[in-house]
């Protein structure tokens, strides 16, 4: 009986490590999101194929979606991603140097049809530390971000005490995605 208890703890804990491996593009959460905050009501997604020259230049952990809105036509661009963030027990590499199991959390950027940041929502927070970038008022300091600007933690973004990879990952990454999406819409013929 106990070598059964033990196969069968093995094998769920074997299967823990994949769930969420992958990104839920579809998570209720982004639906949700984008009609309330979005003011959207029967939004549908389309992928946008990157260009090989930007898909070959930087790492992707997600993807770029045009969302248009059925009932008035509205359309906007939205990237959901992941952004890595401390490996379980301690946070003494860069994300860069992570290859093995990290944690993370999943979230999604909307751009206006000019590429400025009009809304950003942690939406799969899986981290242990730093869940403080998930509020609302702290996500609403990257409205009006546009590739012209900069962001820069302690300057123009918060930091947060006990969030210090968090924070310094998603403003990273919102910066070069919004460089991305200029990149994507450079390329595309108009």
């Amino acid at each position: 009986m106990k070598n059964v208890f033990i196969a069968i703890l093995l094998v769920g804990l074997s299967s823990f490590s994949f769930i969420g491996d992958e990104i839920d593009y579809n998570h209720k959460t982004v639906m949700k999101t984008l009609i309330k905050n979005g003011n959207m009501t029967n939004p549908s997604f389309e992928e946008i194929l990157l260009p090989k020259n930007i898909e070959d230049s930087y790492n992707f952990q997600g993807k770029f979606f045009t969302v248009v809105d059925s009932n008035d036509n509205t359309i906007k661009t939205i990237y959901i991603g992941r952004v890595n963030s401390c490996r379980a027990g301690g946070c003494s590499i860069s994300n860069t140097e992570m290859n093995g199991p990290s944690e993370y959390f999943d979230y999604m950027v909307c751009f206006d049809i000019n590429n400025v940041v009009v809304l950003v929502k942690v939406f799969n927070y899986q981290a242990t530390h730093g869940h403080e970038v998930t509020a609302k008022g702290w996500l609403k300091q990257f409205e009006g971000y546009s590739s012209g600007n900069r962001l820069e933690v302690g300057k123009n973004v918060d930091s947060i005490s006990g969030a210090t990879i968090s924070v310094n990952g998603i403003t990273k990454d919102i910066t070069e995605k919004t460089k991305v999406l200029v990149a994507i819409k450079n390329a595309t013929p108009h």
